[in-house]
């Protein structure tokens, strides 16, 4: 499973852009990051140089994570939700964030994102985001030389609370290892002082980026995407900043991508509007049950699955359950990449948008000899019922919402 998701997070880069990429990535002194929305819970694929050194992380243990482990406990849920907001809208934005390095530090950003649109399609293929440290407003110089706190300095009432321990600013990320209650009071009692004088240090504070920040979040996403757009070409995936075009029939939004991304069966999202029915969505688990890449089964029909020894009458009882939009259970013996073959207990079911009107259709498989060894108990049946649900909730969720894209 793990060997699938990293094969996938590097396939999401190396399709678009040529073996020279990442050199031609690292080489840029910024901090920035490149997401894939259409992968299981929206990962970093690509971590410059820059962004390590500011965070303190290595590329193996950013890559492949969410965004969302470099948020702490003062981090502002309203300015993470605006740029959740962005991501379903596919739009850019830039906005002042409170983020946490490896140690535990936290600092404030200018966080820029931008969609990498397809020029081809319209469909956003990765998102950048560019961080830019904002330099601390200068402290008043009574601040400077220590905080004033009822007439005792601040590192005073650090060293009486503490005994003159090592200290470090609380976090997410720290765990406090005490093993008296004596040792924790004392903890806690240092966390109250720092709370205490936590404006005087900038924390709680919103620091705002100033012009010169702004403009350096821009001109680093400028250099991205010549960058980007120059390697696309390499490969004929052309890039671009800017949507061009609106997204073609069957092209999902990222949010919808996203939230179909939580969804951990197998299972695949059909087009009936488009010629020959392309599958329009693949989970993680049917590419590990198949074999196949995300590239090599987007935009194709599933019949890719039939081999020689595929049952006619089975593929005519799925093609009159589509053409009746009625849901079906069948078993049919369905082929891998690598040309073996497995029992694959499927189950088709149209997804219904918020009017009423069949918008996709949902096919669920088990491989008929694991289909009980599923580790919360439920029956094949159970499992195919609970897929279906979640697919249908995720696109009338997004079908009754403004969304860039049709679902």
């Amino acid at each position: 499973m793990e060997s699938q998701l990293n094969f996938n997070i590097e396939n999401s880069f190396d399709s678009c852009y040529s073996y020279c990429a990442r050199q031609a990535l690292d080489e840029l002194p910024h901090s920035f990051t490149i997401t894939d929305p259409s992968i299981s819970g929206h990962p970093i694929v690509f971590a410059s140089k820059g962004f390590l050194k500011v965070f303190g992380y290595t590329k193996d243990e950013v890559v492949g994570k969410n965004g969302r482990v470099f948020q702490g406990p003062k981090t502002d849920r309203k300015s993470v939700m605006e740029i959740r907001e962005a991501i379903r809208e596919e739009r850019s934005m830039q906005i002042n964030l409170l983020n946490y390095r490896k140690d535990g530090t936290p600092f404030w950003m200018l966080f820029h994102l931008s969609p990498v649109f397809s020029k081809q399609d319209g469909r956003v293929i990765h998102f950048v985001g560019v961080q830019v440290p904002i330099s601390p407003p200068r402290r008043p110089r009574w601040l400077a030389s220590g905080v004033v706190r009822n007439g005792a300095n601040m590192c005073e009432e650090v060293d009486r609370v503490c005994g003159n321990t090592n200290i470090m600013f609380g976090s997410c990320r720290r765990e406090v290892c005490s093993d008296t209650p004596v040792e924790l009071s004392r903890v806690l009692a240092l966390e109250s002082v720092l709370d205490d004088s936590s404006r005087g240090l900038g924390i709680e504070e919103t620091c705002e980026a100033s012009k010169l920040e702004r403009q350096k979040a821009e001109d680093a996403i400028n250099k991205i995407f010549s960058v980007l757009t120059r390697h696309s070409e390499l490969t004929g995936r052309f890039v671009c900043a800017e949507r061009h075009s609106l997204p073609g029939a069957g092209i999902l939004s990222s949010s919808l991508n996203i939230s179909l991304g939580r969804i951990k069966q197998s299972f695949v999202l059909t087009d009936p509007h488009l010629p020959d029915m392309p599958i329009v969505y693949a989970s993680d688990a049917f590419l590990r049950l198949t074999g196949y890449a995300r590239n090599e089964v987007l935009g194709h029909n599933c019949r890719f699955l039939s081999g020689a020894d595929t049952d006619f009458s089975t593929l005519y009882q799925i093609k009159e359950s589509i053409q009746t939009e009625q849901a079906c259970t069948v078993r049919i013996l369905n082929y891998r990449k690598d040309k073996s073959s497995f029992w694959n207990y499927l189950h088709m079911s149209p997804v219904r948008n918020a009017s009423g009107k069949v918008a996709y259709f949902v096919g669920v498989q088990i491989e008929e000899g694991c289909k009980n060894q599923d580790r919360n108990g439920l029956c094949p049946e159970m499992r195919h019922c609970s897929v279906v649900g979640a697919v249908k909730v995720a696109v009338r969720s997004l079908s009754m919402g403004a969304g860039p894209s049709r679902s």
